[in-house]
């Protein structure tokens, strides 16, 4: 199966990047090199390559994370702005999951979880009843109450995938979301995770080093030096 898919006008992608560039450090660095990717809906696409290669930084400009020096963007075929202005539609059209959860160690589960329906403007009551399904499923309703620091690795990274699907995103953005975890707790998160985004209908982009992880999604997308060459 390619890699990459090739949009064409019957096609609906919800996701898209069409010649992106990105550098650093004055344009020294250059980290992505005219990198076109495409994602349909439902999708699962696994992002593999060395260190260094653009993984991340893909991830945080198709999200919106991060500005593009040259290039565009695509969130459900309408073009994704430079200027931050589109930060509220992006919270309820994008999740991220990363490979250190990045969750305030001195809140709860359950604060944690609540802090993106708070930026995204949601009714305390719907959010409450969102995060209850949420934690059901993954197995952490018997953690609401504890601080983060109290939890294991893979109790916090569960939460970081709670918190991430709060909003009902559509599509999620994985950077080695299992990276930091044993091999058994790694397969127990990863099987979570594709039955959560199989179950929401979600498209899944995710970053990993480990082929085994990344033969179970859909397509593999290969990169080395900041493009997109295939499998």
């Amino acid at each position: 199966m390619n890699a990459m898919a090739t949009p064409t006008d019957n096609q609906k992608f919800v996701l898209q990047a069409k010649d992106v560039w990105k550098s650093y450090d004055n344009k020294m660095v250059n980290v992505l090199n005219g990198v076109d990717f495409a994602a349909r809906a439902s999708e699962t696409i696994a992002l593999c390559g060395p260190s260094g290669c653009g993984k991340s930084t893909l991830l945080h400009v198709l999200g919106g994370l991060d500005t593009l020096d040259n290039g565009q963007v695509f969130i459900n075929g309408t073009a994704l702005k430079s200027d931050g202005s589109e930060l509220h539609r992006l919270r309820h059209e994008i999740g991220f999951v990363f490979q250190l959860h990045n969750l305030i160690p001195d809140l709860t589960l359950e604060e944690n979880c609540l802090i993106p329906t708070v930026a995204a403007g949601t009714k305390r009551s719907e959010a409450r009843e969102r995060l209850m399904q949420l934690v059901k499923r993954t197995g952490l309703a018997h953690r609401l109450g504890h601080r983060i620091q109290k939890l294991s690795g893979g109790e916090r990274q569960r939460t970081a995938l709670c918190r991430a699907l709060m909003n009902r995103p559509k599509i999620l953005l994985a950077d080695e979301p299992t990276g930091a975890l044993d091999e058994r707790t790694r397969t127990q998160v990863f099987d979570l995770l594709l039955e959560l985004v199989a179950t929401e209908k979600i498209t899944l982009v995710m970053a990993t080093h480990d082929r085994t992880l990344a033969e179970r999604c859909d397509r593999i997308a290969l990169m080395r030096d900041g493009k997109i060459l295939g499998i």
